[in-house]
């Protein structure tokens, strides 16, 4: 399974990023809402396990809040390879907008 690892900075408390990423799933289902199904995530402090099926493919990983970047670790299923970068920018730009 191909991997997704990365980071996008920020300069708001550590408490306040995660408020504000907390809505980022959300968001990107209900943007893709056509292509995602079985959201699921479930927060620990700082960190959330997350799982969904897009376009019936299972994606899963951790978001991290830390304090000075939020952290994105998933997997991504082999057909989803080719998508890659547009998933990883869509991730990121959606992710400095809440974070800005």
């Amino acid at each position: 399974m191909p991997k997704l690892n990365m980071a996008v900075s920020h300069s708001l408390t550590q408490n306040e990023a995660g408020k504000r990423v907390k809505n980022l799933l959300t968001d990107l289902k209900t943007e893709f809402a056509e292509n995602i199904k079985h959201l699921y995530e479930k927060w620990e402090g700082n960190v959330c396990n997350f799982s969904f099926l897009v376009m019936s493919f299972p994606v899963s990983g951790t978001l991290t809040v830390e304090i000075s970047q939020v952290r994105l670790f998933g997997n991504l299923p082999l057909a989803a390879l080719p998508f890659k970068g547009m998933i990883k920018s869509t991730i990121r730009d959606h992710t400095k907008i809440l974070l800005a």
